[in-house]
């Protein structure tokens, strides 16, 4: 047993075994700090939080970096446009931003974008973190950028490529164009989202808000080389073992060697081609794909208000033509490392599997059937079921960069539908 580890929180009747689970991946895997947050038909069912270093600073309210479970929220921000009868996903963004036409991009919808089809998987110019600010986006440093970029695809008949940090910037983009007061997305979510749902969900964290982070960290390969190669049975912190870990990498080889730009720059000027997203000059600026710095309880809060249709209580954040067109229109494709579904607002939508499915799709959909949303490099997790009117959020501080699919999260989803399913 880990001597520095604790946890608290509680659990609804009926989810016993989430708290069990939760106990046990805390002692036996690679973890630092965790905060499990889960509603269900409204109510509050799980709330756990928990450090296996020790961490007393670690708290439900901790704000964490959650990376691509930001394109959740930008996809909200988006259909709140639609809400508004000013968006329509299967216009073309020079409708509502007509120098984005430059570079041969004047066919392009908001649709291709949100789907990860825009030929802009990457930049072939770096970032500068301070022009990611919300005063210099709208002095248009980074939309002049975009607007004679050029577009490039994986192949002829493959336009689907992850675009990993450069969706959120686009979107932003297209964004405060629209919206009657040209606010950014981070100003949107505190205003519109954040504000009146009491969540904790931010994308651009403010100087005085800063000290509420904690850190993310990634073992080093030693550490995970080392871990792969003891036996379960002898406390290996890893669900897979090397033999699995290679068979799970070659198998994505092929489809990551096939990238649109080959050696594209830094993301970010100064970075290293992963930035340092625990920076403060990285995290007050407005990535919304990669640097929405969360809680679980605020994920899970506004998860379990798209699972309730758009509407919270007496608020409707969403009417139903809105959430409707945000779920819709859902359309597989080979991304790069994986094959998902995703819908014309950019949600994937999980469980869609077929004969041709390879293990990495399983490993992806299997235990998270008829759930919305995304997750983040690591570890975290934003999604919601409709059916069931489950909103899920789950924020790792340590970051396992070998589980492309977000496993050890995904235990717990399974884990609660399994309960959900089981109660009476």
């Amino acid at each position: 047993m880990n001597e520095q580890l604790w946890i608290e929180g509680m659990v609804a009747p009926g989810f016993e075994s989430v708290r069990k689970l939760y106990d046990h991946n805390m002692n036996t895997l690679l973890e630092r700090n965790t905060q499990l947050c889960v509603y269900h038909r409204g109510e509050k069912v799980v709330d756990l939080w928990g450090s296996a270093i020790g961490d007393k600073s670690f708290t439900p309210d901790t704000l964490v970096n959650v990376f691509s479970s930001g394109k959740s929220l930008e996809s909200i921000a988006m259909a709140s446009l639609v809400n508004e009868g000013k968006l329509d996903y299967n216009a073309k963004v020079t409708d509502y931003w007509p120098e984005f036409g430059g570079g041969g991009k004047s066919e392009t919808t908001v649709a291709d974008i949100m789907r990860h089809e825009g030929g802009m998987a990457a930049f072939d110019t770096s970032v500068r973190p301070e022009d990611l600010r919300p005063e210099k986006i709208k002095q248009n440093k980074i939309g002049a950028l975009i607007e004679q970029h050029d577009q490039k695809f994986r192949a002829p008949d493959s336009p689907r490529e992850y675009h990993g940090l450069t969706r959120g910037w686009i979107v932003n983009e297209v964004f405060r164009r629209i919206d009657p007061k040209g606010r950014t997305i981070g100003e949107y979510l505190q205003e519109d989202i954040a504000g009146p749902l009491g969540a904790d969900v931010v994308i651009g964290v403010k100087e005085s808000d800063l000290g509420r982070r904690s850190p993310v960290v990634f073992p080093s390969p030693g550490r995970i080389l080392g871990e792969s190669l003891r036996p379960k049975a002898f406390g290996r912190k890893m669900e897979r073992n090397i033999f699995q870990l290679v068979a799970l990498i070659g198998g994505m080889r092929s489809t990551i060697k096939g990238g649109s730009r080959k050696n594209p720059p830094p993301a970010f000027t100064g970075s290293k081609r992963l930035p340092d997203f625990n920076s403060s000059d990285i995290a007050m600026g407005e990535t919304p794909s990669a640097n929405a710095n969360c809680t679980a309880r605020g994920l899970a809060k506004v998860a379990a208000m798209m699972s309730l249709g758009g509407r919270w209580g007496n608020e409707e954040f969403l009417n139903e033509e809105a959430w409707q067109a945000l779920h819709g229109q859902v359309l597989g494709g080979d991304m790069g490392f994986t094959s998902a579904h995703f819908s014309q607002g950019g949600l994937a939508q999980f469980g869609n599997l077929s004969d041709q499915s390879t293990a990495t799709d399983r490993r992806l959909n299997e235990g998270r059937e008829g759930f919305y949303g995304w997750m983040g490099l690591g570890g975290s997790i934003f999604q919601w079921h409709p059916e069931q009117n489950i909103g899920f959020g789950y924020v790792p501080t340590s970051l396992n960069a070998i589980d492309f699919v977000n496993e050890r999260g995904k235990s717990y989803q399974a884990e609660v539908l399994s309960c959900v399913r089981n109660l009476v």
